[in-house]
């Protein structure tokens, strides 16, 4: 295998953060937690920040730099699409022009990006063209994990309990809302909730209580994807997560339960004041807890997830019954994130857990190098 570790070095790792999506802001703050646990005694770290527009650096103190929104000393850097180079590149101004001059050899590409361009299977694209290493899901994996229609529509056809939903589209809501409104209502009576097919961190999601709020709630997801899902609310629910860790062999951690101090689980509760309860391990029975992790590992490996993901269900206090609301394949690393959490409390501690994730990303790559792509002659 390429770039493999020779037990005399130590592993060369980049974390890529920050990113084009509506969750760069978070990406940082994961990033930062993940830094910290990266052993130097184990690896030697390169910091790749990529900017709001899509452009790559590298510099003393990057993280920092973006967190301060001043990239001014910091240096472009480009990945080469191709293989053979599992490297990154530094653009140099020469008189000739630009020139690519080599920053550093890399065995583990490390992503903490989170939503589109980073979580959406485009940044694993081109990890993949790069023929390198790196954490998490692939492109498929990726993919699916991250848009909500396609990800619905895979756990129905493999028996996964979820919420009702429906799908539309951006040009749907801007040329007839009202159509939207009666279509929704169709699925029964409100609340529902409106979100973008393609974004995590709970971006642009709405609770709708009545028809006024739906219209806010459908433009203000229709800012961040040209496709909107509205789901169904479920009445009396808990918010369970669980965490699953591996490739072929995927393992869950305990159950956490989510208590949001908001009327869901949202984006400043999740990330800016922090006040959302958690009670771990879930105090939900055995036997409910045992299903829950039965389905994460049944969806994990529907579509193909590798490394890591964060599986999101809901538990109807009225019902017994169980839906399954997502599986985010890049969750959230902060210092409050579940992911972690959930796994310390099984018994495995942050920095265990990252260097599980590059013992997994380095598996991954190892079962890749045994596929054949020509025909045999």
């Amino acid at each position: 295998m390429k770039n493999s570790s020779s037990p005399s070095r130590k592993l060369r790792i980049a974390v890529l953060f920050g990113g084009r999506s509506g969750e760069h802001d978070v990406s940082l703050m994961s990033a930062r937690s993940v830094l910290a646990a990266l052993d130097p005694e184990k690896y030697e770290v390169t910091q790749v920040g990529i900017t709001r527009d899509g452009e790559w650096f590298h510099g003393e103190n990057t993280l920092e730099s973006f967190a301060q929104g001043d990239m001014q000393n910091l240096n472009r850097i480009v990945l080469p699409q191709e293989p053979l180079h599992s490297a990154i590149y530094q653009l140099k101004i020469t008189n000739h022009g630009q020139a690519l001059e080599k920053l550093a050899d890399i065995d583990v590409f490390f992503p903490v990006l989170h939503g589109p361009f980073g979580e959406d299977g485009t940044l694993q694209g081109l990890l993949e063209l790069a023929d390198v290493a790196y954490v998490g899901a692939g492109v498929a994996g990726s993919s699916v994990g991250m848009d909500k229609g396609i990800f619905k529509d895979v756990m129905r056809a493999n028996g996964i309990p979820i919420v009702d939903s429906i799908l539309v589209l951006r040009s749907e809501i801007e040329n007839d809302i009202n159509a939207v409104i009666e279509q929704t209502e169709k699925m029964g009576a409100y609340p529902f909730f409106a979100k973008p097919a393609n974004l995590g961190s709970s971006v642009g999601i709405s609770k709708c209580n009545s028809r006024s709020d739906l219209g806010e709630g459908l433009m203000e997801a229709a800012r961040y994807d040209r496709r909107v899902v509205i789901e169904r609310g479920v009445g009396n629910v808990r918010e369970v997560e669980v965490s699953v860790l591996g490739n072929e062999d995927p393992q869950t951690s305990v159950c956490g339960e989510v208590l949001p101090s908001r009327e869901f689980y949202s984006y400043e509760s999740k990330y800016i004041d922090g006040t959302s309860g958690l009670i771990i391990p879930s105090q939900l029975p055995a036997e409910v807890t045992d299903r829950i992790r039965d389905y994460a590992v049944r969806a994990y490996k529907a579509i193909d997830c590798a490394g890591m993901a964060r599986a999101d269900f809901f538990f109807d206090n009225d019902t017994n019954q169980i839906y399954l609301n997502e599986l985010n394949t890049l969750p959230g690393f902060t210092s409050i994130s579940m992911y972690p959490k959930l796994w310390q409390a099984s018994g495995l501690s942050y920095p265990k857990l990252v260097d599980r994730l590059i013992e997994l990303a380095l598996e991954r790559k190892s079962q890749r190098d045994h596929t054949e792509h020509r025909r045999a002659a």
